[in-house]
């Protein structure tokens, strides 16, 4: 046999070869491309299909946020008297805000606020460990994004789809947003308890102050609140809220936005909660019901939203003042009859400006106006208006009508036997003592001689609304007049013959700072200067030896006359000091008698001294 072949040795592999991979090819490369497109479009569709089944909300309405806001009614002094909503809120810029105030929120609420895509997983993470140690969501670790969302896009509830909407709809503010826009709507959209929604108005529910106002340690107290803004609610429970406020003022000191002597002086600040201090519509109701109308009629809309801060012509010190001087008055001069009401008002002669109105003993009690709507029976405060007509049409104070017995032929027929208020007749009488005792025939008589159509047309001048009584009887003030007509009736008196209107807004803006409304005063010339210097002067001796007498006592220049209707069933005294002017009327709503001897002289004009005077203390 042949010999076999010997076998080759194996080759051992050669470590210095290389391999080289085949080249991928067109279709490879067309695939891995498909596949690619193919998962993202699945992401994507799957992320769509999510959106549009969990009906995730369009966040475009954040951006451009004009959240309902109160409209706040604003005194002479600047100091906010009423404020009217829907939702007690005033937005405020971020840049008006003091720095603390928004550091102190973060700290409190979510610390990594500028640093997180608008989820922090990690308060998420341990939010989900709490929760399940405790057996209930208790915890949501919720970002300051995430609770703008909750607030402007979601619902309340408490369960993981929503939860799962609002960290898609935080992420996606976080993409919209800046972080400070993000801060802006967090901070006027909080609800922080006591009705109030955002900074400005707790501060102004809290502590009675704008939020640019606040101290380091209000600031921490209202940045406490929104975990549970009842649960710390100061003016209930401040042991807690002050518990609160001191958690928030360490997370602020270990954040770095104080130090800790900051912190210490902050929270060893004693607190003036307001709250239980702002109720004062019984006190400044009228005025500001009457406001509220005349700002809606020039706005063409409702306060309760529009966000406009309106600014009038209240004396909040001289409205107090006012207000007790007739709860006093009444209770001293009409201890046993409780359905007595009355109304008071003040205004500068000159320009109009109404200082105080007050409509009734109680707004609370009773809204009804009765220095506006109630239109009752002047009396003899009408005479001075019938008194300048007649000096305008040639009569003087000098001038002599014979004051003796009156009888008259009504329309009906019937005979009209007027007498003065003392039943005698004086005989040959001057106007200036016929106005200074408030003789009823020489009145009369006087507006026979004038004209009624003179006197009308001169009280229309003045602002007394017609229908205006055309008969004799309008000599003894039988037409009906509100208490703020009739006061601003006598401005010319004071004012060289001008009339002014009453004037309650001065100016309305936008909590922005845009005005959107100016005031112009509206006076007129009415009077002949000489004219109205004799019936200031006329005015004057009523006060100093007249019926006016118990208004007496003021040592500025003053005057007025008073005014009681048949069988006392209204008291009037109008009158003014210097350049101010006021009145007073006193009477029941049914038009029931005040009882003997109430007229204008024994009860209106001592209550118009005591509030036109100011130094009362009730």
């Amino acid at each position: 046999m042949p010999p076999s072949k010997p076998k080759s040795p194996a080759r051992s592999p050669n470590p210095r070869k290389r391999v080289y991979a085949k080249p991928l090819n067109e279709k490879h490369i067309i695939g891995f491309v498909f596949a690619i497109s193919l998962v993202l479009t699945l992401f994507l569709g799957t992320l769509l299909l999510s959106l549009v089944l969990l009906k995730i909300p369009d966040i475009r309405t954040i951006a451009e946020y004009q959240p309902s806001q109160a409209s706040e009614i604003i005194d002479r002094h600047g100091k906010v008297i009423e404020r009217i909503y829907t939702e007690n809120r005033t937005v405020i810029p971020l840049a008006t805000m003091p720095a603390y105030l928004p550091q102190a929120f973060i700290s409190s609420e979510d610390s990594r606020f500028y640093s997180h895509p608008g989820l922090d997983l990690w308060s998420v993470f341990r939010a989900a460990i709490n929760n399940l140690k405790s057996g209930h969501r208790g915890q949501g670790g919720s970002t300051i994004t995430q609770q703008v969302a909750k607030s402007l896009l979601l619902t309340p509830e408490k369960t993981y789809l929503r939860k799962f909407k609002e960290a898609i709809l935080a992420w996606r503010i976080d993409t919209l947003l800046s972080k400070d826009d993000v801060l802006h709507i967090y901070l006027n959209q909080i609800y922080l308890g006591n009705g109030a929604h955002g900074v400005e108005a707790a501060s102004q529910a809290y502590f009675a102050k704008h939020a640019k106002d606040l101290t380091v340690g209000e600031a921490a107290l209202l940045a406490g609140l929104p975990q549970a803004p009842s649960r710390y609610a100061p003016h209930r429970h401040l042991e807690a809220a002050r518990k609160r406020q001191r958690y928030v003022l360490n997370r602020m000191a270990a954040d770095g936005y104080v130090d800790s002597e900051t912190a210490r002086e902050a929270f060893e600040q004693p607190l003036s909660i307001a709250v239980g201090r702002q109720k004062s519509l019984g006190i400044n109701g009228y005025f500001v019901q009457l406001v509220r109308k005349q700002a809606e009629k020039i706005l063409d809309t409702s306060l309760n939203r529009a966000g406009v801060r309106i600014f009038t012509t209240m004396d909040s010190v001289e409205q107090k003042q006012a207000a007790m001087a007739l709860r006093h008055g009444v209770d001293e001069y009409f201890p046993e009859m409780k359905k007595v009401q009355g109304a008071v008002v003040t205004m500068d002669a000159c320009s109009g400006k109404v200082r105080v109105l007050v409509g009734g003993l109680d707004f609370n009690k009773s809204a009804f106006d009765r220095a506006t709507l109630a239109r009752r029976s002047a009396g003899s405060i009408f005479k001075p208006i019938l008194y300048s007509a007649a000096f305008t049409n040639g009569f003087s104070p000098q001038s002599i009508i014979v004051d003796s017995p009156l009888s008259v032929r009504g329309g009906d027929g019937k005979m009209w036997n007027p007498k003065n208020f003392s039943g005698r007749y004086y005989g040959e009488t001057s106007l200036s003592e016929a106005l200074v005792h408030s003789r009823n025939i020489v009145a009369i008589k006087l507006l026979q001689k004038v004209g009624i159509k003179r006197v009308t047309k001169l009280a229309e001048s003045l602002g007394i609304r017609p229908p205006i009584t055309s008969d004799l009887s309008l000599a003894l003030g039988a037409t009906g007049v509100s208490l703020l007509e009739i006061t601003a009736a006598y401005s010319p008196f004071v004012c060289q013959g001008k009339y002014a209107a009453p004037l309650l807004i001065t100016a309305i803006e936008r909590n922005n700072g845009k005005k959107i409304y100016q005031a112009q005063p509206i006076t007129k010339q009415v009077l002949n200067r000489s004219v109205a210097a004799d019936m200031r002067g006329l005015l004057t001796e009523v006060v100093n030896s007249g019926t006016g007498k118990r208004a007496a006592g003021l040592t500025a220049p003053r005057g007025g006359k008073t005014g009681t209707t048949n069988e006392n069933r209204d008291a009037w005294f109008v009158g003014f000091i210097q350049d101010r002017l006021g009145g007073v009327w006193l009477g029941h709503d049914d038009n029931s008698s005040l009882g003997s001897g109430k007229n204008g002289g024994a009860v209106a004009a001592p209550i118009w001294r005591d509030f036109m005077d100011g130094t009362g203390e009730y």
